[in-house]
């Protein structure tokens, strides 16, 4: 037990200096880009005054290591800053975002990962005949086709043809349920269809290298059909790449939707992401990229954890 926590206090030491250097490229991205972002503020016919005391009333004119240490040091207390074009702390306005974001992925993930297990699974148990052949070119579709493609097919089809669904997703609190679930179809499915196949074909491939190993091959000489030779010996020693790629899928759920979030209009954070870089909101867009940085390597970890966990050939050095 003390080699697993030890592996795993390892695992959380580098999702932590990671994310540090994240936002070091963060900050410096943001500062290097071109423009000036007082001028942006108050426009092309501001005076040379009212700039400069913008500026100064920004900490602009600070060294750049005064501005990141002040920038993180708010992060680390909870302070993600004040909006540059609405004078509103980030944290009021990001976190009902943040929480549809999560709301949109949840249901996204509900969907996609029993069905990717369900299809892998079908895809060994009828492997090299019509049904996995038909998953697999489903597959293979399904990741040729950019996420923006099928969030337009999907509202050319359902939205304007059938007019089953509404082409803008918009949701508020105090939404009753039903509804928000019927408002975020189109943009959930979108999110299903990007992620459904990397998933469906890793566990197809994990199983199928599973069933190559001897202890299989006798379970067959003991005359167990395919369904539970598949259930109790395959699965089960194909869990660990399972559960990574599934996790890692759930972080593009969550950091992979701003496209699908812009198409459909989705007030979550990646509009939320994309108003304000039009805007040149330097402060909002530092903190939702944090975030989303945040996300991705938390569950990263998550899935190192998982797979340490889950294979206890992975707690032992080679």
């Amino acid at each position: 037990m003390s080699l697993v926590l030890t592996l795993i206090a390892q695992r959380i030491a580098l999702g932590i200096l990671l994310l540090f250097a994240v936002s070091v490229l963060i900050f410096a991205g943001t500062q290097i880009l071109p423009g000036d972002v007082a001028q942006s503020i108050l426009g092309q016919s501001a005076t040379p005054q009212a700039l400069a005391n913008l500026r100064q009333e920004l900490g602009l004119n600070d060294p750049a290591i005064v501005r990141y240490v002040h920038w993180l040091g708010g992060v680390l207390t909870g302070d993600l800053g004040t909006a540059l074009t609405t004078r509103q702390e980030i944290t009021v306005t990001l976190m009902p975002r943040l929480w549809n974001t999560l709301f949109l992925a949840l249901w996204a993930a509900a969907a996609s990962v029993p069905l990717a297990i369900i299809l892998g699974l079908l895809g060994v148990l009828y492997h090299n005949r019509m049904i996995d052949r038909a998953i697999s070119a489903f597959a293979l579709a399904a990741m040729s086709l950019p996420e923006f493609f099928i969030g337009y097919l999907l509202i050319l089809v359902f939205a304007v043809k059938l007019q089953w669904f509404p082409s803008i997703s918009t949701v508020y609190e105090g939404m009753p349920f039903l509804e928000k679930l019927h408002a975020i179809v189109l943009p959930a499915t979108a999110l299903v269809l990007g992620v459904l196949a990397h998933m469906m074909r890793m566990t197809r491939a994990a199983i199928l290298n599973v069933m190559q190993s001897a202890y299989v091959e006798t379970a067959e000489l003991k005359g167990l059909s395919a369904f539970n030779i598949i259930r109790k010996h395959a699965f089960p020693n194909a869990i660990a790449p399972i559960i990574n790629v599934v996790v890692l899928n759930m972080a593009y759920l969550v950091v992979g939707v701003v496209v699908i979030e812009v198409i459909f209009v989705y007030p979550g954070m990646g509009q939320y992401l994309v108003d304000h870089v039009v805007k040149r909101d330097v402060p909002v867009v530092q903190a939702v990229g944090l975030i989303f940085a945040s996300v991705y390597i938390g569950l990263n970890i998550v899935a190192d954890v998982s797979a340490i966990l889950a294979n206890p050939r992975l707690r032992y050095s080679k």
